[in-house]
C-alpha cells in the first residue's frame, strides 16, 4: 500500500511537471509557430523580447518531467521511448535548433532571416513532435513480456497526426494571446486577429481529438460516457465551453489577460481530460503507476530531493514572472 502510494505521489509530481512545461514552454514555442505572420522585422523583435526572460527557464519543466520519468518509472521509460524514438530525438534536436536560432538572432545580424526561419520551424517541428507523442501514447503502445513490441512507425496514425495539429493551434493560441497580454499597437492589433483564428482552431481540433479518444479503446468509452462517470466526466467539456466565454468577452472588452488566462484554462482542462482517459496506466492498458514504478527505496531518496528542488523551480519561476509583468517596451531589446 506504501509503495502504491508513493507511485501516486511521483505520478502527480511528473504530471505536474509536464503541465507546467505545456503551458510555460507552449506560449513561447506558440510564439515561434506564429513568426512569420507578426509583419514586420520590429514586430518580431518586439515578440522575442515578450519571451527572452523567461523561455529557457521554462524548459526547466521538461527536464524535470523526463528525468523524473527515467528514475521513477523505469519500466514505463524503457517501453515508451524505443516506441516514441523518432519524435523524440526530433523534438530534442529542435528544441536545441530553435535555442540556437533564438541566441544568433541578435548576435549574427546580418543572417537574421535564417534564424527567423529557424526559429519558426523549431518551433513548430518540436510541437509537432509533442503531438505525434502525445497522440501514440493515448491510442496505446503494443507490449509484451513488459518489453515493446510494436513497429517502428506506430507512432505515426492519422489519430496521433490530428493530435499534433491540434497542439500546433493550441499553442498557436498560447503564443498569441500572450502578445496580446504583453504588447501595445499595431503587434497587439495583428496578435489579437491571430488569436481569434488560433481559438476557432484549437476548439475545433480539441473537440475532433476529444470526440475520437473514446472510440479509440471501449475503455475510453467506459470512462466517459458510462454512468455514473458522466456525471463528473461532463464538467471537462462544459469547463472549456466556459473558458471560450472567458476568451471572447475578454478580447471584446479589451482586458488583454483573459484571453491568456483562458488559452491556460484549455489546457489545464485538456490536461485533466486525458488524466481521465489514462488512469491508472502509465502505459495505457499495458503498465498501471503502480507496476512502473521503482522499488520504495529509490522512490523515498528521490522524493527526498524533489521536495527541495520543485518548490525552489516553482520559486524562481514565479519570482521571473513577476519581475518581468506587464507590457514590454518596444525600446528595450534583448541582449
Amino acid at each position: 500500500m506504501l509503495g502504491f502510494e508513493l507511485s501516486m505521489i511521483w505520478a502527480g509530481l511528473i504530471a505536474f511537471a509536464i503541465l507546467a512545461y505545456v503551458i510555460l514552454d507552449g506560449f513561447d514555442l506558440g510564439t515561434g509557430i506564429l513568426f512569420p505572420f507578426l509583419g514586420k522585422e520590429d514586430h518580431r523583435a518586439h515578440a522575442m523580447n515578450t519571451i527572452a526572460p523567461v523561455w529557457d527557464g521554462n524548459e526547466t519543466w521538461l527536464v524535470l518531467g523526463g528525468g523524473g520519468l527515467f528514475a521513477v518509472f523505469p519500466l514505463a521509460y524503457a517501453i515508451v521511448m524505443p516506441a516514441l524514438y523518432p519524435p523524440v530525438i526530433a523534438m530534442l534536436l529542435a528544441l536545441i535548433f530553435r535555442g540556437v536560432a533564438f541566441e544568433f538572432r541578435h548576435r549574427n545580424p546580418d543572417h537574421e532571416k535564417l534564424w527567423d526561419i529557424s526559429f519558426f520551424f523549431g518551433s513548430i517541428v518540436a510541437t509537432l513532435s509533442q503531438g505525434l507523442i502525445l497522440g501514440a501514447l493515448v491510442q496505446g503502445i503494443e507490449v509484451e513480456n513488459r518489453a515493446y513490441a510494436g513497429g517502428y512507425f506506430d507512432w505515426l496514425t492519422p489519430f496521433s497526426i490530428l493530435t499534433a495539429v491540434a497542439l500546433v493551434a493550441g499553442y498557436a493560441l498560447l503564443g498569441g494571446t500572450w502578445l496580446v497580454m504583453k504588447t501595445t499597437g499595431h503587434l497587439r492589433d495583428r496578435a489579437r486577429r491571430l488569436s481569434w483564428i488560433a481559438a476557432v482552431a484549437t476548439l475545433v481540433l480539441v473537440g475532433a481529438v476529444s470526440l475520437a479518444t473514446p472510440f479509440l479503446d471501449p475503455a475510453y468509452l467506459d470512462r466517459w460516457f458510462a454512468r455514473p462517470n458522466v456525471y463528473y466526466t461532463m464538467w471537462v467539456p462544459a469547463g472549456i465551453v466556459l473558458a471560450a466565454v472567458l476568451f471572447v468577452s475578454g478580447m471584446r472588452h479589451d482586458r488583454d489577460a483573459w484571453p491568456f488566462l483562458s488559452a491556460l484554462s484549455i489546457f489545464v482542462l485538456s490536461f485533466v481530460g486525458l488524466g481521465v482517459s489514462l488512469y491508472p496506466y502509465m502505459v495505457p492498458h499495458s503498465v498501471t503507476i503502480a507496476e512502473a514504478a521503482a522499488p520504495d527505496e529509490s522512490l523515498w531518496f528521490l522524493l527526498a530531493g524533489a521536495l527541495v528542488l520543485v518548490p525552489m523551480i516553482l520559486a524562481y519561476t514565479t519570482y521571473a514572472y513577476w519581475v518581468f509583468r506587464g507590457k514590454t517596451d518596444p525600446s528595450e531589446g534583448y541582449h
